[in-house]
């Protein structure tokens, strides 16, 4: 476990595109996803993109950047592609090997700890039949993806641990509208059971091995008995922009915060370490007289709000690091830019 509490930032949209980071890569394609994009490309052009794009977007001076600013972690997501030809199968992607080598060296550098996440979303939109009996194959593929993950960077200094998915979506009951769209609870279970100790074949029992919460904090209650596994944390992603609530003022800033913190103490009563993968300092949608400023200004005060919310967390991880058009609540130079050193440090 870290000497002390990790407080890091995402690299979204580094090595796995996301159209909200990197707009300008989607421009005129009429695409959403990276996906979408090959397809809409063909090899030669996609490829040439996205070489150009993970060369240039994350570089070693973002690391040095990183760690001046006062954090001391990273959480990389990586496609299950991530490791080429070394791989568990052949894929029209391009892999991102040499980049995910170079991380860790520039971690290592800059005594930065990496979390290296397995970049699938069990349910979501396009990855519904992963862990399913009819994904079988693909599922073989994401076990095999993070065996090889965790084999690679086992010996690295700077690996802190592997995270087995990014935001799983969970099949819920909906009373009499029946059961909403997402991965069967059981499948989900199962596979990080069995990520778990793909992990530890690999790579023994030093690197942590972290299991998303889906957005279900109450469900993984003696999940992960200690008897059977060693160095588990559980992680909930934090976000409210979606959510309903006068977010004008202040005290709307802390009903969000509040409910943050309910999360949390609703997850540790699993038993397990539970950190904050991802947060950000976007609000709901603001009313139309506040002006840019005035926005500006609350959303520091809900950042500083979800900073001492989560100072008894082992880890928080503020999404983003960067986003190409400077996003006030998602890019940490900005929505993090008048904070002190040592609020950051911890």
């Amino acid at each position: 476990m870290a000497k002390r509490a990790l407080h890091g930032v995402n690299l979204a949209g580094w090595l796995s595109l996301e159209q909200w980071v990197t707009p300008e890569l989607f421009a005129g394609t009429g695409t959403l996803g990276e996906d979408e994009l090959l397809r809409n490309l063909g090899d030669e052009l996609y490829t040439d993109l996205i070489v150009e794009h993970r060369n240039t977007f994350i570089t070693e001076a973002d690391f040095a950047l990183i760690a001046k600013r006062g954090f001391n972690a990273v959480r990389i997501q990586v496609p299950w592609y991530a490791l080429g030809s070394d791989g568990p199968a052949s894929a029209r992607s391009v892999g991102c090997k040499k980049q995910v080598d170079n991380a860790f060296a520039w971690a290592e550098e800059n005594g930065l700890m990496v979390l290296v996440v397995l970049d699938i979303s069990p349910g979501s939109k396009g990855q519904e039949e992963i862990l399913s009996t009819t994904g079988r194959g693909q599922r073989f593929d994401m076990l095999a993806a993070i065996s090889g993950l965790a084999s690679r960077y086992a010996q690295e200094p700077a690996l802190f641990g592997f995270e087995v998915a990014h935001e799983p979506v969970v099949q819920r009951r909906r009373g009499m509208l029946g059961i909403s769209d997402g991965v069967p609870m059981h499948a989900l279970r199962n596979y990080y059971r069995e990520a778990y100790q793909e992990v530890r074949r690999a790579a023994g029992d030093k690197p942590c091995v972290v299991f998303p919460d889906a957005g279900m904090p109450r469900a993984w209650r003696s999940f992960a008995a200690k008897n059977r596994y060693t160095n588990v944390w559980l992680d909930c992603h934090l976000y409210h922009f979606d959510e309903r609530v006068d977010a004008t003022g202040p005290a709307g800033a802390a009903a969000l915060v509040s409910r943050s913190r309910s999360t949390l103490q609703r997850a540790q009563k699993c038993g397990l370490p539970v950190m904050v993968g991802a947060w950000s300092a976007a609000l709901p949608f603001a009313d139309s007289l506040m002006t840019p400023e005035g926005r500006i200004a609350l959303e520091r005060v809900y950042c500083a709000e979800q900073i001492a919310a989560f100072e008894d967390q082992p880890a928080w991880f503020f999404q983003t690091w960067k986003t190409s058009g400077h996003l006030s609540g998602w890019d940490s130079r900005i929505a993090l830019s008048s904070f002190e050193r040592s609020m950051l440090v911890g």
